[in-house]
């Protein structure tokens, strides 16, 4: 129950609605149960010989019980049949069940108006608390997590959530007036046939209670498995083209092929118990009946009838209808345990506390002066340690060029200054303060990144240069597409700067992608500029049109450049060889090339590569 309260916390004004769904609820009972609670006088009438006497009680005297509302509804009842005969009695009857199904209508209408009011909110808060979770957490959580599975969270876990509030409300807020209200009106009409249904009806609970428990851990299975589906299609859609190339077509239709036989053996075992449910409640329902027939039948035929035919009937009617909210109470149950299993998975991202955040009092990085420094760093991924004891000083305005072998983690030193990741000793420092002191978002507000993968959006040209500037004119992303070279094939598109690009920028070659990228970069003017491998993945006429767009993009900034073709970075005021998480190596192009080391290696296998 208390992760279904914490789900309900994120509807709006949740007691107000919840107050006027009790009392919606409550008042669409009550005018129900008089529907079937005026069966009772009805059948008195037909039952009542044509001559019979009517004695009409008189009116008692005011006392806060059912009697009295008995008393009162009798004398005026009967006067009609004494004054008007049994067809106006009948007549009476009809019209106020017609009044009592509308009443109680109404107020189940209102009612459903106030859980769906409940539900949308809810759904909307979730998925918006998932999603700014999700924006919130560091770049190495989404290195060990499944993107199909923070997907499933997203859409199926939700649905899931709001199916489960939709039927849980009736369930456990709802039907248990219902069946409180029915079990009033069955202790009115006979105490002894009612603790004789008291000591019957836990048998039922207790079998279904059983049922619902088999099925919580396998709706957890269930989420899980639908999670990694949808990572199987997420990379078996992005990777098309190697899969086809390397005939692999085969090897992923058995991926999903095993996965998919998995979900559907647990969902086929969810559904079963599910479906038994149901079934089960009515035979047992049945067999309560009977025995209700048995032992109120008893009583109607003894001599010392305590219990009236009509009285009898009036009790059975009420008791059938107790079944329906006794069985909705059993789905309701039911599906809040596969909500509760979902809603645990929900909660658990969105309880994950980001590595990464603004430490209390962090702040504002105002503007950038004199330098980035790299004090004593020391950074792992897990066990596996990355950077050793890094030192290093980035003037402003300055470039520095980080070169060496793959995995030898220049990537990883480059993260450190806009806080992807935070060293696990030493310090990055700007100005001389820590990164930690300063707010993320102003420390990120003065650095560009443009990476070797270009990051597009399905969305137009305009839009993917002035991503996350919504205010910026025109003019200015014309003038940023201008100097990263890219304004005159934009032109030559469909819609110019309208155009839309595509799944990633899928409709531009990838020299036009970079070029957007770095047109981003030019229009946000950063003072710190990160390059990571930016040309490494074009051809030799996107090279030099990108790396044209990338020299008038520094200038005049202080920029981290990460290069594996060293004749794009001969101009840097600094080159650091970076081997094994070490500074190997540091000096300009002139000076290493003269050393007998890492960098003139390098240097002489692409130069004989040309």
């Amino acid at each position: 129950m208390k992760i279904f309260f914490r789900i309900l916390s994120y509807a709006n004004k949740l007691r107000t609605r919840l107050v006027f769904f009790f009392l919606y609820s409550f008042l669409g009972v009550v005018f129900g149960a008089f529907n079937i609670v005026l069966i009772i006088p009805m059948l008195s009438v037909l039952f009542r010989q044509r001559n019979e006497r009517v004695e009409v009680p008189a009116i008692p005297e005011f006392t806060f019980s059912t009697d009295y509302l008995l008393d009162v509804f009798n004398h005026y009842f009967l006067n009609i049949i004494k004054d008007n005969g049994q067809i106006s009695g009948l007549l009476f009857i009809c019209a106020l069940i017609i009044i009592t199904v509308l009443l109680a209508n109404i107020f189940k209408f209102l009612e459903r108006v106030i859980a769906t009011k409940i539900r949308v909110d809810l759904t909307k808060n979730i998925r918006m608390d998932i999603f700014k979770k999700v924006t919130q957490l560091h770049i190495g959580y989404f290195n060990t997590e499944r993107k199909g599975d923070l997907i499933s969270r997203f859409t199926n876990d939700v649905n899931e959530v709001e199916n489960a509030v939709m039927n849980s409300l009736k369930a456990v807020l709802r039907e248990p007036i219902t069946i409180i209200v029915y079990f009033f009106v069955l202790f009115t009409i006979s105490p002894q046939l009612f603790l004789f249904t008291l000591l019957v009806l836990p048998v039922t609970g207790t079998v279904v209670a059983e049922i619902i428990k088999r099925l919580k851990k396998q709706a957890t299975e269930s989420q899980e498995s639908l999670g990694r589906i949808l990572s199987i299609l997420d990379e078996t859609f992005s990777g098309m083209r190697v899969i086809k190339a390397f005939n692999a077509r085969n090897f992923v239709v058995g991926k999903i092929e095993t996965e998919t036989a998995f979900y559907r053996k647990t969902t086929k075992s969810m559904a079963y118990k599910n479906e038994l449910s149901a079934p089960v409640s009515e035979i047992l329902g049945v067999m309560i009946v009977a025995g209700i027939i048995y032992f109120g039948g008893n009583m109607v035929l003894s001599d010392d009838s305590s219990l009236k035919p009509e009285a009898f009937l009036g009790f059975l009617g009420v008791f059938a209808m107790i079944m329906q909210p006794a069985k909705s109470f059993s789905n309701g149950i039911t599906s809040l345990q596969r909500g509760t299993a979902s809603a645990k998975r929900i909660f658990s991202l969105i309880d994950e506390k980001p590595v990464i955040r603004n430490k209390p009092g962090a702040m504002a990085l105002k503007s950038f002066e004199k330098e980035i420094a790299f004090k004593n760093v020391n950074f792992s991924y897990e066990t596996e340690r990355v950077l050793k004891n890094i030192n290093l000083t980035i003037e402003k305005g300055k470039t520095l060029a980080l070169v060496g072998p793959s995995g030898g983690g220049k990537s990883t030193l480059a993260d450190l200054i806009p806080r992807f990741y935070d060293p696990i000793d030493g310090e990055v420092q700007v100005d001389g303060v820590s990164l930690t002191e300063y707010e993320l978002e102003s420390l990120r507000s003065h650095i560009g990144v443009v990476t070797q993968e270009s990051i597009l959006f399905n969305d137009t040209i305009f839009n993917n240069i002035a991503f996350g500037m919504p205010h910026i004119s025109e003019e200015s992303v014309i003038q940023a597409a201008r100097i990263a070279n890219a304004h005159d094939f934009i032109m030559q598109t469909e819609n110019g700067y309208q155009t839309l690009i595509g799944e990633r920028g899928s409709k531009l070659s990838g020299g036009q992608r970079q070029r957007l990228s770095i047109a981003r970069a030019v229009l946000k003017n950063p003072p710190i500029l990160i390059l990571d491998e930016a040309t490494s993945a074009l051809d030799s006429e996107s090279e030099k049109l990108v790396q044209e767009a990338l020299f008038n993009l520094m200038k005049n900034r202080t920029s981290v450049v990460i290069a594996h073709r060293l004749s794009t970075i001969q101009h840097a005021d600094e080159i650091v060889v970076i081997q094994d998480g070490e500074v190997s190596e540091r000096g300009t192009h002139d000076q290493l090339n003269s050393m007998d080391g890492l960098y003139r290696k390098l240097v002489a296998i692409q130069t004989a590569e040309r």
